[in-house]
């Protein structure tokens, strides 16, 4: 067992949510985690075994940084996109997969996968899902994205990613709606370079936009590492002022809490204590880093200051969301029928009540 260190609970925790190497954590993470007092933790299927193993791994990330409420956030789209695998856990369609379905049993199967999906998180002690993907995928686009979008059209995109949003809610956990404001035109992946895109605002504005703006009151968003010309001619949206001033709190009205994407990622400049100032200098409430490597974290935490007081309110108020929704009962075999059913081809008349 690592050592009882803790972090002082009086202490403002730093704007970074950082990952851990394996499937336990170490003495010496337990130190740097206490010492660093990052505000959450991200999961990775190098962090996920088997059940009782990954609750004990967020039990210690919880216990490193003294905070019981610590954000423990995972991907876990369903697809190609899963952290969470057999046999321990049920691999789910990818939103493609589900956007292919039929109105209206597409719009009740993805809100029941995302609801089978919350029931899978909060049994592991993980309260934040980085989904559902609102881009919108354009022909000649890299398919990085792909078959993680629900389709190729805003307004079906926003449909079926709000019924997401709503299953994961409706189960206790914080949705992450990526990537604001729209990751479907990047002809690169951004793991491996920095995509630029050409569109004129109003056009961007129509389509790309339109998702993140419907789904606005979301209380958490993932940023794009992408230029975006109209708007800045250099700086990607994670790092430029303009793009989440303008166009992120802006036009598209999110105020909850904004996360960059990974900082290691290819595309962004820089070293990576660089790239967290600059995130949060323009305007991101927090910075993420995925891969554990232990000098990258200690140059972030050095680069990233204790979360803001606007920041702080933000994630409070995404808290309190995810505590309004009522756990209602819930009969996981049953809705698992029903979700076969969908995906089977049964037909339904109507959406349920909502």
């Amino acid at each position: 067992m690592p050592d009882e260190v803790t972090a002082p609970r009086w202490r403002t925790p730093r704007a970074v949510i950082l990952g851990c190497a394996g499937e336990q954590l170490s003495g010496d993470e337990h130190r740097f985690f206490s010492a660093a007092d990052p505000v959450g933790f991200i999961l990775f299927r190098r962090n996920c075994r088997s059940p009782d193993q990954v609750r004990e791994l967020v039990a210690a990330l919880r216990g490193a940084v003294g905070r019981s409420d610590a954000p423990i956030l995972i991907d876990q789209e369903g697809g190609r996109v899963a952290r969470l695998r057999p046999p321990s856990w049920r691999l789910y369609p990818s939103a493609a997969r589900l956007g292919s379905l039929p109105d209206p049993q597409a719009e009740v199967a993805v809100r029941l996968g995302a609801r089978l999906i919350a029931d899978d998180l909060r049994d592991l002690g993980i309260t934040v899902g980085c989904m559902p993907v609102l881009d919108v995928p354009v022909a000649g686009a890299h398919p990085v994205i792909g078959d993680r979008a629900y389709g190729s059209e805003p307004g079906r995109v926003t449909k079926l990613a709000r019924a997401a949003c709503r299953g994961l809610l409706e189960g206790g956990v914080l949705p992450v709606v990526k990537h604001i404001p729209g990751h479907g035109r990047a002809r690169v992946d951004s793991h491996h370079g920095c995509p630029v895109v050409e569109t004129e605002t109003d056009e961007l504005s129509r389509t790309d936009f339109a998702p993140f703006q419907a789904l606005a009151a979301m209380p958490w968003a993932m940023s794009a590492h992408i230029v975006y010309r109209a708007i800045d001619m250099t700086a990607p949206a994670t790092l430029s002022r303009r793009v989440i001033s303008e166009v992120i709190r802006g036009v598209i009205g999110f105020d909850g809490v904004l996360v960059s994407d990974d900082l290691s990622m290819g595309a962004l400049g820089g070293d990576i204590a660089e790239r967290a100032g600059r995130a949060l200098a323009a305007g991101c409430d927090l910075v993420l880093h995925c891969n554990a490597d232990r000098s990258e974290m200690e140059a972030i935490v050095a680069g990233a200051g204790p979360i803001s007081i606007l920041s702080a309110g933000r994630l409070a108020r995404a808290e309190a969301m995810r505590h309004r929704f009522e756990m209602k009962e819930f009969d996981r075999r049953k809705t698992e029928e029903e979700f076969d059913a969908l995906l089977a081809g049964a037909q339904i008349v109507e959406l349920p009540a909502r």
